[in-house]
């Protein structure tokens, strides 16, 4: 009796119904991306559009993700959505501080080595991507670029190296939208609608 039961809990499976969340966290990067890159080149100002989705889509959508990856057990994801999450809202918040008056904005230096930073971060993931798909390997690889580019910009203070920063960085959002996207739609229509060139 007692190796039955045994027999039974060894057999037992968990079967995971929650959905996918990375669709949520790559179109929450990636809309916000595109958005603060128009910005970089200069047709927008850095208004509370941006400000606006860099809070709620850039940081607590992603967040969520986030979590939702832990649930299923993806570190790649958990890391990925939870810190990009988290970068937005950093991000908003070196920008809203000065203007309130609380503390000092940071230097282009200080913006530089920030940036820096999370380039060096992004290319440790970016090498993660090759056990992924070729989606997220152009994602990961463009955001790499566009972190360094950024970081160049404000080590020299040359606004060439923003500008290019953000044409490439709209590429780069607007593939994280369709990597998103691509994953609803094919999961809805149980077919590579949209290819993703997934690892095999």
């Amino acid at each position: 009796m007692e190796k039955k039961i045994q027999s039974m809990v060894t057999d037992t499976k968990i079967v995971d119904t929650t959905s996918n969340p990375a669709p949520l966290g790559l179109c929450a990067f990636g809309m916000t991306t595109v958005l603060l890159n128009i910005h970089n080149i200069g047709f927008t100002e850095l208004d509370s559009m941006i400000l606006g989705m860099g809070v709620f889509f850039g940081g607590f959508a992603q967040i969520l993700a986030g979590l939702m990856e832990f649930k299923k057990n993806n570190t790649f994801g958990t890391t990925a959505f939870t810190a990009y999450g988290v970068f937005w809202l950093t991000l908003v918040t070196l920008i809203i501080l000065p203007k309130m008056g609380i503390t000092a904005a940071p230097s282009k230096m200080a913006m530089g080595f920030y940036l820096s930073t999370w380039g060096l971060f992004t290319l440790m993931l970016f090498i993660g991507t090759f056990r992924i798909s070729r989606a997220l390997q152009f994602v990961f690889g463009s955001l790499t670029i566009l972190f360094f580019l950024l970081a160049i910009g404000d080590f020299t203070g040359n606004p060439i190296y923003t500008q290019i920063a953000g044409y490439e960085g709209i590429i780069c959002g607007l593939i994280a939208i369709y990597t998103g996207l691509a994953q609803v739609l094919n999961e809805l229509y149980q077919e590579e609608v949209c290819p993703l060139g997934a690892r095999q």
